[in-house]
């Protein structure tokens, strides 16, 4: 199984931290956001990960290298503009060539992975989304 992880947002709701950091780089607990994600997703068994850049993708790049060093594999997608998660995704789908995650780079949840990949492949569907409710989505940009 295989994860894309979406790391190319501005962050402009926690701007003036992304001014020089990309939001998944934001430190939590001394270390990026993004590093306690691939942790995560290597917990539950994925070893590839392509991670779909936009905004300062150098940053990421030279942080991450190439996986090796949490255990994984990473593969850089830079799309020529920004087209959203679902442009970005279909930036990286030559990279999909079997079930995978999408995951935020820059959100920490506490969804029980392994039961999403579970439920998705005992109901033999194509998409399977996990969402929350909240008591008011718009301060998460909806």
């Amino acid at each position: 199984m295989k994860a894309v992880l979406m790391a190319g947002g501005f962050g402009t709701r926690i701007q003036p931290l992304t001014h020089s950091l990309p939001k998944p780089m934001v430190p939590l607990v001394n270390r990026p956001m993004m590093e306690h994600i691939l942790e995560r997703v290597r917990s539950v068994g994925v070893r590839e990960v392509v991670v779909l850049l936009y905004y300062m993708p150098e940053v990421i790049r030279e942080y991450f290298g190439d996986g090796s060093r949490f255990g994984l594999r990473l593969t850089y997608v830079l799309p020529d503009d920004d087209y959203g998660t679902a442009g970005a995704v279909k930036w990286a789908e030559e990279h999909l060539d079997e079930t995978f995650l999408v995951l935020s780079g820059d959100v920490i949840t506490d969804f029980d992975l392994e039961a999403i990949v579970r439920f998705h492949r005992e109901k033999r569907t194509p998409v399977t989304i996990t969402l929350t409710g909240v008591p008011n989505p718009l301060q998460f940009g909806v």
